[in-house]
């Protein structure tokens, strides 16, 4: 076998000296060291030989007799053997011979390995020019004496310093494979050519002027300065021509070189500002920064994630890196150059798909990376991929840190399973807007739950219910580990309900749920069942964390450590408040059979049963109390039992409630998820899947013949939602709908009103949930909206189009959706319409009135809690407030808040049943009516809902009546003088629904001016009717105020009458139209009083035509124990699971509940038990 050597024509003597000089990295990097150090020898060479020169000794050639020379200023002949000849001593002649000859040995190799085949372009190199200018010359010297003093102008070799120097830095930037900074090579270009033009006039000038002024080398350097800064003294100047010819050469090489290095220099500074620079590894290594991966980078955005990211007190000292591809944002620039944010954020431009630019953001030792997508696309699915993209990019170069993402499909939520926290913005958005129809503004409590906030909000307000909102909008959800908590500890071996209801009212804090120290699932009021060990986590909410507390006892709390009354009523008793204590008296022996399996009323309308008034408590003076919490659960007391046997009792009879056709409905797990990742839920299901054709609504097929949703004769209220495609996000709207634990006789049809046709794999999906329907048409056409049953709906729920989410002008996105929506305001006052809009500034457009004073205010509140540093300004606006309107990007503090509370999305999904943990609770609602009155506070409710069904409040949605003026109350008071026109019957019926529906709302001080306060919206007919008003007030006269009376009111009538009559007369017209009938809308028009309270009651009232009295509702979250309930008050609840205990339940347990459970068919057993 022969060894073959293969060479890379390396193996010549020539090749490889071009290896060692030029190729190989490191050692052309000491070559050119090498080269510089010789270089500033040279100099240094020459500025030694100046300071030992003296042209008065003489002048003259190297071993000549010396000839002495003085300048004559009036003679215009100039010597010049000063400037030929100088004073060179044998050392330092020998010293300059030889680094003469060592230059030009290495310029003649380098010349020699760098030839390609033209030498007359090596030889006319400026550089060699120089090299052979200050060498050769003492190279003969050597072989000729006399020439050993002869001037060579050696200071010329600064330039051929500074080309050494830039080869230098670009060799070493090369070697040690880091991109150099093109910035701090031209910086130090610039300099050094500063210093190369400064030291080559003063070498130059003081030598000339040997022949004339004889200048010191210091006094040539001060020349120089003070001629190229342009100050210009004038004591100092050349005496002889060549010199001055020197300084005007100088000057111009410095006019034409120096703009062109500034130029350069001024461009990549301007580069590097969009770019952003770095940040030092240095830095990276001493402080803690996260990175900011977004495609574009909008001023919004930015700041809802500074302010929510800078809320929390222990990120004060992190850094946040941008990284975006596109260029600074002018608003954005000027924002991070606020000195709060310039000395924290930092901006680079680059990609997080380059490594390069991921080196630059120091990606690796970033403690978290939050990748968001923008939502703003056309195309979402690709702005998904873009984030996936990222996402895995950033993971391959830095797989230690957390990662933190957001995507918009859920569909492509399993592509970055592998990150520490995701948020689908579809799969959220669907949910909230489901919960929405059942627990009234859920959105809004959602969002006041995951922002910061200090709960300082409208604490300067007039406004009672501003400063209460703005108070409870500061309660967050914490953790504590159960063992080191001063809340919980003393709960250590009781049940969990116990537990809740003593820390709210000992404390004021609502404890939500908990986590055992073996299972990392969070579980939500986990019932009574469960007994607290000092390994759990907590998780509780209120105003601050348990760290930042101060606990100050009152008195009767102390009086009661020292063995005041109750202390044999049960354990636990002593540490409560005395006028707890008082109010328990008495109710431990009550009758338990009171708390049996009896069918408990849940949804919007529970309470019925859970907050009966007990009978034996009741009766004569003695105020009705309340049974306590037991500190460990009673087997046979328990509420899930009770739940199962209600949702059972809804299976067995359903055709009798709702005289249809009887439909079997099964409790069973969705057989067709629409995406990958969908966490499995127990819902009410279809026994066999409906045809596709059965799942149109407006048109019949052969298995019904129903075209309307009137033909349907459903039981309840329809749920419309508006969206533009059936995306698979909206499969998350219909599950929460379709839960298990939703009574079967609560279930409202769901109608789909979609602009495109959907798809069959969407339909697929739904075929299986029972009254699930679509249409095809749009929220902004009539026909669309009358065809799909609107007249028969209590929610509409507006999803934001995705085609409209981008437009030319900011903000103008939502333009469409919310004029649509003000239009159907106007036709169906009754309808409960929840927005999602793209721009949360836009919702103050939502039930606009142009000339209301008291939504002014409103926005002038809003402007003030902005300024004072509120991340949530928008709260007040009555819309946000009321629950009413929604964006998804008030949902974007939900992951920058999994930062610091890392169980936060988890606990949002749970409460918007996105996913469903075996033996965690779920959000619902329940409605306080007048016979709920007796229990009086939020405290003793708490209570009552522990001790009785295991349930857990944690806020209230409240309705009040509130007048909105628009016109100052002066004018207000005077416009109602003409009030009774009673007898009249005309005038009664134009009262219709507004006048009776002002005088409701407003009780007895609002009725009888019911119609004269209607006015108010109309300034015109107002002005006419106050002259009117004032002249019967001037004549007394009582037969001309009675007529003057009834033409007033009767003009503003028949005005009112015209504009609801028209909207009232297009509406059944189209109906006709549509062959649909109009009994259903004339209902609607013509609202009763107790009709129009019931929609108050629900928060529901949209009256656009009476500007004076309308309703407003706010979400109060964990208010105090002392608050009192008012009626019509939806209390939120986290009810337990009722399958959480069902499989390993007592036999006991199954016997007590075995009556209700009989009636059951095997089946559903069966799956419930699953």
């Amino acid at each position: 076998m022969v060894q073959v050597e293969f060479y890379v024509n390396e193996n010549t003597f020539k090749e490889r000296l071009k290896l060692f000089f030029i190729k190989n990295q490191r050692s052309s990097l000491r070559i050119r060291l090498f080269n510089f150090s010789l270089k500033l020898l040279t100099c240094l060479l020459y500025i030694v030989r100046v300071l030992l020169d003296d042209p008065a000794l003489g002048i003259g050639c190297w071993g000549c007799p010396k000839q002495n020379y003085t300048f004559n200023e009036s003679s215009s002949e100039i010597n010049w053997a000063p400037i030929l000849w100088v004073e060179r001593r044998t050392a330092l002649w020998a010293i300059q011979v030889t680094v003469a000859i060592i230059s030009f040995l290495e310029t003649t190799l380098l010349i020699y390995l760098s030839y390609k085949g033209n030498i007359w372009e090596q030889i006319f190199r400026v550089a060699f020019i120089l090299e052979m200018i200050n060498t050769l010359p003492f190279i003969i010297t050597i072989f000729w004496p006399p020439l050993r003093n002869l001037f060579i102008p050696v200071f010329l070799n600064c330039w051929l310093a500074k080309h050494a120097l830039e080869n230098m830095i670009n060799d070493f930037h090369r070697a040690i494979l880091r991109t150099q900074s093109a910035m701090f090579n031209q910086v130090l270009i610039l300099f050094c050519t500063l210093l190369c033009l400064v030291f080559t006039g003063t070498c130059g000038i003081q030598h000339l002027e040997r022949a004339g002024g004889n200048l010191s080398l210091l006094t040539s350097f001060y020349f120089c300065i003070v001629t190229f800064s342009t100050v210009g003294y004038g004591d100092v100047t050349p005496k002889i021509w060549p010199s001055q010819l020197l300084v005007v050469v100088m000057i111009c090489v410095a006019l034409v070189v120096l703009p062109l290095q500034f130029e350069e220099l001024v461009y990549l500074w301007m580069e590097r500002q969009k770019s952003g620079g770095n940040y030092s590894r240095h830095r990276a290594q001493t402080e803690k920064h996260v990175i900011l991966c977004v495609s574009s980078l909008k001023i919004d955005l930015l700041m809802d994630f500074l302010n929510e990211f800078y809320a929390h007190p222990r990120l004060q000292d992190y850094y946040v890196v941008i990284l975006c591809p596109t260029e600074m944002d002018i608003q954005v620039r000027r924002v991070l150059q606020i000195p709060l944010w310039s000395q924290r954020v930092i901006y680079l431009q680059g990609s997080a798909l380059k490594d390069q630019d991921l080196m630059r953001a120091k990606m690796d030792n970033g403690e978290a990376c939050f990748i968001l997508s923008s939502r703003n696309e056309v195309d979402r699915t690709a702005a998904d991929h873009q984030t996936i993209l990222r996402a895995w990019a950033v993971k391959d170069f830095a797989p230690n840190c957390p990662l933190y993402v957001q995507i918009l499909k859920p569909e492509n939520k399993f592509h970055v399973k592998f990150a520490e926290h995701v948020v689908c913005e579809e799969e959220c958005k669907y949910a909230l807007l489901a919960l929405s129809c059942i627990c009234p503004a859920t959105p809004t409590l959602i969002t006041l739950l995951v922002h910061t906030s200090r709960g300082q909000e409208g604490q300067d307000s007039p406004e009672q219910w501003q400063r209460m909102y703005g108070r409870c909008s500061g309660n967050e959800v914490y953790h504590v580990r159960m063992g080191d908590s001063k809340f919980f500890r003393e709960y250590e071996g009781k049940s969990f309900t116990y537990a809740a209801f003593h820390a709210h009212k000992k404390y004021g804090v609502c404890l939500i749920g908990l986590k055992r120290e073996e299972n990392k699932s969070i579980l939500l009021n986990p019932g009574p069942r469960h007994i607290l060990a000092a390994s759990d986590t907590c998780f509780y909410i209120n105003i601050t964390k348990e760290e930042n507390s101060a606990f100050i006892f009152k008195q009767e709390e102390k009086q009661k450590k020292k063995g005041f009354a109750g202390q044999g009523l049960y354990e636990g008793s002593s540490r409560l408040p005395v006028h707890s204590i008082i109010a328990s008296m008495g109710t431990v022996a009550m009758d338990l059979q009171n708390t049996e399996c009896q069918p408990a009323q849940s949804g919007g309308g529970g309470g019925g049963s859970k907050l009966a008034l007990p009978t034996e408590n009741g009766s004569g003076s003695r105020r009705p109390s309340i049974a306590p919490v037991l500190e460990v659960a009673d087997s046979s007391t328990l509420l899930p039992c009770d739940l199962l046997s209600d949702q059972s009792e809804d299976e067995m009879a359903p055709s009798d409630e709702e005289g249809l056709s009887v439909v079997e409905y099964v409790k069973g797990y969705p057989p067709n998820s629409p995406y990958i990742g969908s966490s499995p839920t127990l819902c009410h299901l279809l026994p066999v899947k409906a045809p596709f054709c059965c799942l149109r609504l407006d048109k019949g097929c052969k298995h019904n013949s129903y075209e309307d949703a009137k033909a349907y004769g459903f039981k309840n209220k329809l749920i419309i939602v508006s969206a533009e495609t059936a995306g698979n996000g909206l499969y998350n709207f219909i599950v929460p709908l379709r839960a298990y634990y939703r009574p079967r006789r609560e279930l409202n049809p769901i109608v789909l009103l979609l602009d495109n046709k959907p798809d069959h794999h969407f339909l697929e999906a739904i075929c299986c949930f029972p009254m699930v329907y679509y249409m095809e048409g749009s929220v902004d056409n009539l026909d669309s909206l009358l065809q799909c049953g609107i007249i028969y709906a209590d929610n509409l729920v507006v999803v934001d189009k995705e085609s409209t989410m981008s437009a030319e002008e900011d903000y103008m996105a939502d333009a469409k959706t919310i004029v649509s929506v003000q239009t159907m305001f106007r036709l169906f006052p009754s309808l409960s319409i929840t927005t999602e809009l793209t721009h949360p500034s836009n919702m103050r457009f939502m039930q606009f009135r142009a000339k209301d004073s008291y939504s002014l205010a409103l926005s002038k509140l809003e402007k003030r809690e902005r300024e004072n540093g509120s991340n949530l300004a928008f709260m007040f606006r009555l819309p946000f407030a009321a629950g009413r309107v929604f964006s998804i990007s008030m949902l974007d503090t939900l992951l920058y808040q999994s930062f610091v509370k890392d169980y936060m999305i988890p606990i949002t999904r749970l409460l918007l049943g996105l996913d469903t943990t075996p033996g965690s609770g779920y959000l619902c609602a329940m409605k306080v009516t007048e016979d709920d009155l007796w229990i009086r506070t939020y405290g003793r409710l708490f209570q009552k809902l522990c001790s009785s069904s295991a349930e857990i409040p944690i806020g209230i949605y409240r309705t009040e009546c509130h007048v909105f003026s628009s016109e100052p109350h002066n004018l207000r008071a005077q416009s109602q003088v003409s009030v009774s026109v009673e007898d009249r019957e005309d005038t009664r019926e134009a009262k219709g629904p507004w006048g009776s529906r002002a005088g409701t709302g407003g009780g007895g001080a609002h009725g009888p001016h019911a119609v004269g306060g209607g006015s108010a919206e109309h300034p015109l007919l107002r002005r006419k009717s106050l002259p009117w008003a004032r002249r019967l007030s001037r004549k007394g006269a009582r037969h001309a105020g009675k007529a003057a009376e009834w033409i007033s009111q009767q003009r503003l009538s028949l005005y009112q009458r015209s504009e609801r009559q028209e909207l009232s007369e297009l509406v059944k017209n189209r109906m006709k139209h549509l062959g649909l009938p109009t009994t259903g809308y004339e209902d609607v028009a013509n609202l009763t009083a107790s009709d129009v309270m019931n929609r108050v009651n629900l928060g529901y009232l949209q009256d656009e035509m009476n500007d004076q009295q309308n309703t407003l509702s706010y979400v109060l979250i964990n208010p105090p124990p002392d608050t009192r309930l008012e009626p019509n008050d939806i209390v939120y609840l986290i009810r337990s699971d009722p399958l959480a205990h069902v499989a390993s339940s007592s036999r006991s347990r199954k016997s007590s509940c075995s009556n209700k459970l009989a009636s059951c068919n095997p089946e559903t057993r069966d799956e419930t038990q699953f």
